[in-house]
Order: structure tokens, then C-alpha cells, then sequence
């Protein structure tokens, strides 16, 4: 093995919100690993991360990262229009690849960004995070086992406390691309099986700039998959309750469901009703641990030289899922996915 890869130093492209969670973990929850390098535009963010962990190599320049030699991989954590290309001159660089999903709205760039990480025979992940949470896994497990027998129904519900800014809502690529994306993934993940065609519904009942930026705050989405199985996916911008995150997957022989994590588990029972904790109110919270487990996975591929859980095509995928549910809408009529081209 690599020497490089046993003693791993890793690269953290972007400070902000996502990159603070992937490089705390990097630099203190994982062993044998070391966050040695921060890029982010703001200098004064990167600083900022780096100071806390002790990191003394900060720039304002990815490209200087990418050309520092004992970096085994690089975390690109950065603006989603801008992890096409870093992918492309990371894999030419030869590190090997995370990357915060989506890989870009245009899939002739992720063509260009996958084919320049086989050329260069780097390992690439993507930042589906989900996929490494332990309810959602365990879900996937007992439908693999035959515990429910064949699938017939999936049910994903996927509804955020409160709606982005404006700000964000511009830059998104939409409802579909920046929301839906997660559970487009975690259909194809839980029913081990493509999506052919899909239907999409949607509206604006939360808040009327949203609509005014061209996107939409409520889906509903029905998924019709290769081996029969039937899904829907329901999003919601805004869940007055707390954050909230539930599958169920209905087969012939029974039913697998996950309900909402909660910040405990009690329940009060008294003369008024049985009442209970509100859900996590934040996604940070709620798949907390799964973000580490992703990243222990990512360092594990680059140390045994397997296959990414989260592959450059599973990046792929979930992004013509979410052209066909905007085109699906638009249109008013089911899209099947071999529609969607370059």
C-alpha cells in the first residue's frame, strides 16, 4: 500500500457549512487520517476552520492544494457549479475524490468530470450521506434478506423544518436538485433497483417568493422501477414539527419502516393525551452520525482500493432523476428517465 495512503492527509476544499462538518470529522473522528490543508475563497473562513484543528497549510487557491504532493485525497465541499471542474484537476492532480452532491445540473459536465476520474484511476465519492444512516441501511438489509418478501410499495416522506433563503434558492437548481436528489438516491439505494419512469406534481404553498424565483416548495413525485416496485416521494419546504425524515417499503410477506429521530424517547401520557419530543429540528442533527460514517467509508475505499458506496454514476443518476421530475412537471406527464440525454 501507498505509504502516502496509510498516514492519509486529506485536503478540504470549502469552509462553509458542509465543509465545517466533513473537516471537523477529518481531523478529529477518524484515525490515521489528517486534515492537513483548508482552500476556501474567504480566506478568513478557511482560516477560521483550519485555527480550530491546528491546520497550518491555508489558501484562497484550490489549485494550490491540489499541487501540494503529500495529499492522498481532497474533500470538494465547495459551490456546487464549481465541483465539476475541481473533480476533473483533482483526478488529473491523482487524488483521490470526495465531492458534496450534486456533481453539477448539466450532465455533460459530470460526463467530462467521470471520465477524467476513470482516465486517471482515482477513487471518487459522492456526499449522499444518507445512504450511511443506520435506519435507512437497516431498512435496506432486511429487504435484501427477504424479510418483506418482493417489494411491491415505497414510501419516502422528506419535509425540512423551514425553507431556504432566497439567496440559496437562486443558485439551487431547484426543488428537485437540491431536496428531492437525497431521496431520489435513497429509492435506487433501498429498492436496488433503476427507476424507468417517473411523474412528478408540484406547487407553491409555503412561501410565494420561492414561486417567484421559478421553483417550487411542495412534491409529489411517483417513481415506477425496472423490477415493478411502485414509490412515491413527498417533499415539503416547510414541516411547522421539526425535521422531518421517514421510509417505508410495503412487500409481500410484511413492511419495513424507519420513523423520525427524536432528541429522546419518552412519552408523557397524562389526562390531556400522550405526547411525545418533536422530531431533530436540523439536518446537521439528525444525520450527524451518518456524515462520519461516509467519510470513514471514503478513507476506507482509498486504503483498500474497493469501489465507493456512493459512485461517481450513483451521482449521475439522482441528477437525471431530478431533470425528468422538472421536465415531468413542466409537461404534466410521466418522463421516462431514457428521455433525459446529454
Amino acid at each position: 500500500m501507498d505509504p502516502q495512503v496509510l498516514g492519509m492527509k486529506v485536503g478540504l476544499i470549502g469552509a462553509g457549512r458542509i465543509g465545517q462538518i466533513h473537516g471537523r470529522n477529518l481531523a478529529v473522528q477518524l484515525p490515521g487520517v489528517r486534515l492537513a490543508m483548508v482552500a476556501d475563497i474567504d480566506l478568513r473562513a478557511a482560516q477560521s476552520l483550519a485555527d480550530q484543528y491546528g491546520v497550518r497549510q491555508v489558501t484562497t487557491d484550490y489549485r494550490e492544494l491540489l499541487s501540494t504532493p503529500d495529499l492522498a485525497a481532497v474533500a470538494i465541499c465547495s459551490a456546487t457549479d464549481t465541483h465539476a471542474s475541481i473533480i476533473q484537476e483533482a483526478a488529473k492532480a491523482g487524488k483521490h475524490i470526495f465531492c458534496e452532491k450534486p456533481i453539477d445540473f448539466d450532465l455533460a459536465r459530470i460526463d467530462l468530470a467521470l471520465s477524467a476520474v476513470q482516465a486517471a484511476g482515482v477513487s471518487l465519492q459522492i456526499g449522499f450521506n444518507r445512504r450511511f444512516d443506520p435506519n435507512f441501511r437497516r431498512v435496506r438489509e432486511l429487504v435484501g434478506e427477504g424479510q418483506i418478501g418482493e417489494p411491491h410499495l415505497l414510501r419516502i416522506t422528506s419535509r425540512d423544518p423551514e425553507p431556504p433563503p432566497p439567496e440559496y434558492i437562486k443558485f439551487s437548481g431547484g426543488i428537485f436538485l437540491d431536496m428531492t436528489i437525497h431521496d431520489f438516491d435513497m429509492a435506487r439505494f433501498l429498492i436496488r433497483s433503476e427507476v424507468e419512469e417517473l411523474y412528478a406534481a408540484g406547487g407553491v404553498r409555503v412561501d410565494p417568493e420561492i414561486g417567484r424565483l421559478g421553483d417550487l416548495d411542495t412534491a409529489v413525485i411517483m417513481l415506477k422501477f425496472e423490477n415493478g416496485v411502485i414509490g412515491t416521494i413527498d417533499n415539503s419546504r416547510t414541516a411547522v414539527y421539526g425535521y422531518d425524515q421517514r421510509v417505508e417499503i410495503f412487500g409481500s410477506k410484511g413492511m419495513v419502516s424507519t420513523e423520525n429521530e427524536t432528541p429522546d424517547r419518552h412519552t408523557l401520557s397524562d389526562q390531556e393525551g400522550v405526547h411525545g419530543p418533536l422530531p431533530m429540528h436540523f439536518f446537521l442533527e439528525r444525520y450527524q452520525a451518518s456524515y462520519l460514517e461516509e467519510m470513514r467509508s471514503f478513507v476506507e475505499c482509498v486504503r483498500t482500493d474497493k469501489q465507493p458506496e456512493a459512485s461517481g454514476m450513483d451521482g449521475r443518476i439522482p441528477v437525471v432523476m431530478g431533470l425528468a421530475a422538472r421536465k415531468s412537471y413542466e409537461q404534466n406527464r410521466p418522463v421516462r428517465l431514457s428521455e433525459i440525454t446529454v
